[in-house]
């Protein structure tokens, strides 16, 4: 168990809105490398999230040889050779440069939605913020990565941070790690394995996140195949939701095919999400006006079961309870028994609170 923080926020400022409590649920389209490092299909990939619903896009950064020894550099590719016959050159292919990313960033804020990117090592932190960009998001593979997470926080911006391939101890280290020095932290339930069945969502982690680290937002980063499990992180408390967008899923690629959602399901995601939103409500138990003419209508209420005549003593047996419910609760059954009766009811009426006598 991590270590009592005093003023951790339960709410977190990015751009123009706020990821937490009392807030909608916050949309990342994880555009990756599903551009293929191409600037104009990143760029339509912007365009198209943004119509989606997307409150944010984000990119991945690395320097190849900073990220990867040269054992896997040099490791022969055995798909997606149009990006190069080894590893290394298959990972240089899909990386975006300086300019890219500029470009990129004005994109998007001038599409009204704000551009983020997952670092993969120091050099490419430095770019980021060269770039200029206003959050972070650690990726599942640096989360035991200290040093990173270290040198991350102290740039003092929000902080995503996935939990994949982490033991709870191993987690708690890392949360520890961020808030010496950043208390901006959200942090994501993920599952890194691509796809993910159901069986392995495990999304029963969410509540317990958010129990864990309270009052820390706590959202999920999925990769499932569809998006109804997304949902259901939703209703679970999630208020940041990442999910991989590619505009074909036929293009070749490591992500477009296998956990990545189209724009179409991207926008039934997030539209389907604020549809939860809405049922769920507030806590409590709140009678909604709406339901008043129902209530009326078919609710009960205290019916005489013969006809009495005014001044007569009410006994239990001269009751009943029937709709329409708009006269004496049925609750009030032993109040009434023992009181006069002010006027003349005929059978099955329904008393209301003028014909009783209620002082002698």
């Amino acid at each position: 168990m991590i270590k009592k923080i005093k003023d951790l926020p339960k709410r977190i400022k990015v751009g123009n809105k706020y990821i937490g409590e009392g807030e909608p649920a916050f949309f990342i389209a994880e555009i990756g490398n599903n551009h293929n490092g191409d600037y104009f299909l990143a760029k339509k990939t912007i365009e198209e999230a943004v119509k989606s619903g997307a409150d944010a896009v984000k990119f991945q950064k690395r320097f190849i040889d900073e990220v990867f020894a040269k054992e896997l550099q040099e490791k022969p590719q055995t798909k997606d050779q149009i990006f190069g016959k080894t590893y290394g050159e298959y990972r240089q292919a899909l990386e975006l440069g300086f300019e890219d990313f500029v470009k990129l960033k004005k994109v998007s804020e001038e599409l009204g939605t704000i551009f983020f990117a997952t670092p993969f090592d120091k050099k490419s932190v430095d770019f980021l913020e060269e770039v200029g960009v206003e959050l972070y998001k650690i990726a599942s593979f640096d989360s035991t990565n200290l040093p990173l997470l270290e040198y991350v926080a102290k740039k003092g911006k929000p902080m995503i941070l996935s939990t994949g391939m982490t033991s709870l101890e191993e987690l708690d280290e890392a949360v520890e790690t961020i808030l010496q020095y950043n208390n901006q932290l959200i942090i994501l339930h993920c599952v890194s394995v691509y796809p993910t069945v159901d069986k392995s969502l495990n999304l029963a982690t969410i509540p317990f996140l958010k129990e864990r680290y309270a009052p820390l937002p706590v959202g999920y980063s999925g990769h499932e195949k569809d998006y109804s499990p997304t949902l259901a992180a939703v209703a679970l408390g999630a208020k940041c939701v990442e999910r991989h967008i590619t505009i074909d899923k036929k293009l070749p690629g490591p992500d477009h095919a296998l956990v990545s959602i189209d724009p179409e399901e991207f926008k039934k995601m997030v539209d389907g999400a604020r549809r939860i939103e809405m049922a769920l409500g507030k806590p409590g138990k709140h009678l909604f006006e709406e339901e008043m003419a129902t209530r009326n209508k078919h609710s009960k209420s205290l019916v005489t079961r013969v006809a009495i005549p005014a001044g007569t003593i009410l006994t239990a047996e001269m009751l009943t309870c029937k709709s329409p419910g708009y006269g004496l609760k049925p609750r009030m059954l032993s109040s009434v028994i023992g009181k006069k009766l002010k006027v003349d009811l005929l059978a099955d009426t329904v008393i209301t609170n003028d014909h009783i006598v209620w002082e002698v």
